[in-house]
């Protein structure tokens, strides 16, 4: 062989950076992504990000659920141009997904919800801010272009309810996203064996070495702006407030009723997160929800409850299209989309695999996790022989080993 055919063969050239980031150069996958945040971040923020409620069986739920789901493609269907656009809660969307609210993000990345906030608005989709973020409702409205909806926890003083709700819509929010789930704050052990305090780490001799062991973060930790709730303070709670103090506030007291004054305080698009139980979603919706997220709060709160997945076409038939269907829990893929879609649900909330590209790389990280999604989602739609997100149903999707979802779950399943 000779010396220019063996130059032919032999590339030592890298691959393209994404978003002009090495670090990024190489991920082809959410779990990529993943892989980099544990590098990188302490072992308690790990903790915070990962972990679930008490023993984290509904968080193991939620990941396995997926991959006892088959995929029943057709074939020789035209899928040359495969469309991803859609609508959700009057948002026109470029992809059927969109950013959920994370609690304290600026523990991943310093830039916190801005990063994510900008990542979305470039790809065209909706991102949701955390009533527990670290970044001003007007901050992040005022530094993103794209469309934003606003996460509210109900807490134990409504005048401070009242007050976000208002500060939201004043900043232009397009919808409000009420958490229902969250009336107590589960007991999450991984994080309490870590030691992590929210909003902002403890010092202790732990968190220190721990720290040290991870000297990017920690020098972003310690050069930035303190770590804060930061559209709580503004409204009378201490600047330093910790989570178990946000925890006692809430202390069980949500009712429907609080549902029926925040649908009256509120006048534009309605959603409410954490529903498992169709009666419950059915009762949403009467109360004025325009849309409801079917979501096991990401494994985080009451454990040993149903997959959110399994939980998804039980409410789509209850229903009956009386609203919005969306889905949230254990998204690490294009296919665990496509399968949410094809079940019944208008779109879907992206979190952990949001927060592994922030935390990874910032904006850059999760843009190329918006990416990844959008592009295993339109290959498996194409694969499936499916353009157009108006095609899919549960025809396509069947328990592995028995017979298709379709056919159990009927017509209430299709979108």
């Amino acid at each position: 062989m000779r010396l220019g055919e063996i130059r032919e063969l032999v590339r030592v050239a890298r691959p393209p950076a994404r978003y002009g980031d090495r670090r990024l150069a190489r991920v082809l996958s959410v779990d990529d992504l993943a892989r980099i945040a544990r590098r990188r971040l302490p072992k308690g923020v790990m903790g915070y990000l990962e972990g679930g409620g008490e023993g984290e069986v509904s968080l193991r739920r939620n990941l396995a659920a997926f991959d006892e789901i088959e995929l029943h493609p057709r074939v020789l269907r035209d899928v040359s141009k495969v469309d991803l656009e859609t609508t959700v809660l009057g948002t026109p969307m470029q992809l059927p997904f969109a950013l959920a609210p994370i609690g304290s993000p600026r523990l991943f990345h310093h830039e916190g919800e801005l990063a994510s906030a900008r990542a979305a608005a470039r790809a065209g989709v909706a991102f949701s801010l955390s009533s527990s973020g670290t970044v001003s409702i007007e901050r992040v409205a005022a530094e993103s272009e794209g469309p934003l909806w606003y996460q509210l926890y109900v807490w134990k003083d409504r005048k401070l309810c009242a007050e976000l709700v208002e500060r939201a819509r004043a900043s232009g929010y397009r919808a409000l996203v009420v958490t229902v789930d969250t009336t107590l704050r589960s007991k999450r052990e991984r994080e309490l064996r870590a030691g992590i305090t929210l909003p902002t780490p403890a010092l202790s001799l732990g968190s220190v070495l721990d720290g040290a062991l991870h000297p990017r973060w920690a020098w972003s930790f310690l050069t930035t702006d303190v770590i804060r709730f930061a559209n709580l303070a503004p409204l009378g709670s201490p600047p330093g407030a910790g989570m178990n103090a946000m925890a006692r506030s809430f202390e069980g007291l949500t009712t429907w009723d609080d549902l029926a004054w925040i649908r009256d305080a509120w006048k534009g698009p309605l959603a409410v997160k954490g529903i498992l139980a169709p009666e419950d979603a059915v009762r949403a919706a009467g109360i004025g929800a325009d849309a409801v997220v079917v979501s096991n709060h990401g494994g985080r709160q009451l454990d040993h409850v149903p997959a959110a997945i399994d939980a998804l076409p039980g409410v789509v038939d209850a229903l009956g299209g009386a609203a919005e269907v969306l889905f949230d829990g254990g998204i690490r893929r294009g296919t665990d989309i496509l399968t949410a879609l094809a079940l019944g649900a208008r779109a879907c909330l992206v979190g952990r695999a949001h927060v592994y590209g922030l935390a990874a790389a910032g904006e850059a990280g999760v843009s190329t996790a918006i990416e990844i999604l959008a592009g295993e989602l339109r290959t498996a739609m194409g694969l499936c022989g499916v353009a157009r997100l108006t095609d899919l149903d549960a025809s396509f999707v069947r328990r592995r080993g028995g017979c298709g979802t379709g056919g159990a779950l009927g017509e209430g399943a299709r979108r």
